[in-house]
């Protein structure tokens, strides 16, 4: 009895050691499917992901496919016709009717162009970009390479001018923004997505699709540099002393036609001329007076000069002076270092012979210039 009593715990036991057994491993079954399931469902949602990454990659490239940022305005906008052909590169079409029909092509990409040292090509949308408000116009693009960009912070500016012959005008229709296009690697494509309705394109009476489906599109690639040489111009108007007095004595006893005052500076080296007896249209009837730019003063040949002044003579008796103004250009030759502006009949000699006039007293004559503005050009390098 006693030994039957083992026996029978000895079997409940291996039954007890085999249902845990198939248990755990049954537990270790489930949670391997289960993991395996967890495991391929987020592979299924990372596969997911990445597509919604290509289709977002997808879109950013059509929204670089613009015209601007901004809508291009009719006063930025530049249309017209010309005579001269397209100078960077011209694409010929024979077939273009069957672009237009065509439900599979969207656009037709020219072939790699070289302009400025950079690849362009030149895409045409026959039936308009429809990412850039286009549907029922001729759109036509410019589109940089990438590759050319050697670095991602680099931009490149250009001027674009779009071309579409006209044969029966026997000239091009010509297209351009008065802007630069910036380029870089977040914008490579620019353009017009509105150049001309397909209607009036295809009208053959027009002239732009002739001989059938002939057509012929262009543009000019040019990339503008930076200036290296300048100028500055500027004008002084506010002087420490912007007077000269010039007193002459024994007026009566000057022999000579033509006398300098000495030299002043105000903006510029100058001097007074004054001929007694007249010059020109004033000779022997009045007193000529001029104010002459040093001929000392070192001006370049391409140099300008504007000068604004008073020219008087003053009256001694405290009357009223004789005053006339002087605004004038000096440069290059014959108005530059050594000649002047002024008047050939200031003051008749008449008036100034009177004594009663006061502008001549005890033979002695005063004169003077009243400086009020002078320019300056600086020219960099």
């Amino acid at each position: 009895m006693r030994f039957h009593y083992k026996n029978t715990i000895s079997v409940l036991l291996y039954l007890l050691f085999c249902l845990f057994t198939t248990y755990a491993s049954a537990s270790s079954f489930i949670r391997q499917i289960t993991d395996d399931l967890n495991t391929n469902l987020q592979h299924e949602e990372g596969a997911v992901q990445i597509q919604n990454l290509a289709e977002v990659h997808y879109l950013h490239e059509h929204n670089e496919i613009a015209s601007r940022d901004y809508k291009v305005s009719a006063s930025n906008m530049v249309k017209g016709l010309r005579d001269r052909r397209p100078s960077t590169y011209s694409l010929k079409m024979e077939s273009f009717n069957t672009l237009l029909k065509s439900t599979n092509t969207e656009r037709y990409e020219s072939r790699p162009f070289l302009a400025h040292g950079y690849n362009w090509t030149l895409v045409v949308y026959p039936n308009g970009n429809k990412n850039d408000k286009g549907s029922g116009y001729l759109s036509l693009y410019v589109a940089i390479d990438n590759s050319s960009f050697v670095a991602a912070h680099q931009e490149v500016y250009a001027d674009l001018r779009f071309y579409i012959f006209n044969k029966k005008e026997r000239k091009y229709f010509t297209i351009q923004d008065t802007d630069v296009w910036k380029f870089n690697v977040f914008k490579t494509m620019w353009g017009f997505s509105q150049v001309l309705s397909v209607d009036t394109f295809k009208d053959p009476t027009n002239g732009y699709l002739y001989d059938g489906d002939h057509c012929e599109f262009g543009v000019d690639v040019t990339i503008p540099s930076l200036f290296e040489n300048f100028e500055l111009f500027s004008v002084t108007e506010e002087f420490t002393n912007p007077r000269f007095t010039w007193t002459i004595r024994g007026f009566s006893t000057l022999l000579k036609d033509t006398y300098l005052s000495d030299v002043f500076s105000i903006g510029r080296s100058w001097n007074i001329r004054v001929d007694p007896s007249g010059h020109a249209t004033g000779e022997g009837k009045a007193l000529s007076m001029y104010l002459i730019l040093n001929a000392n003063e070192k001006i370049k040949s391409y140099e300008e000069i504007y000068v604004r002044a008073k020219l008087r003579v003053l009256n001694q008796r405290k009357l009223n002076d004789v005053e006339k103004s002087v605004e004038n250009w000096f440069n290059g030759p014959g108005l530059g270092p050594g000649n002047g502006w002024g008047y050939n009949e200031f003051i008749s000699l008449a008036d100034l012979r009177d004594s009663s006039k006061g502008f001549l007293v005890n033979d002695m004559l005063i004169v003077q210039v009243a400086i009020e503005a002078v320019s300056s050009t600086k020219y960099f390098p």
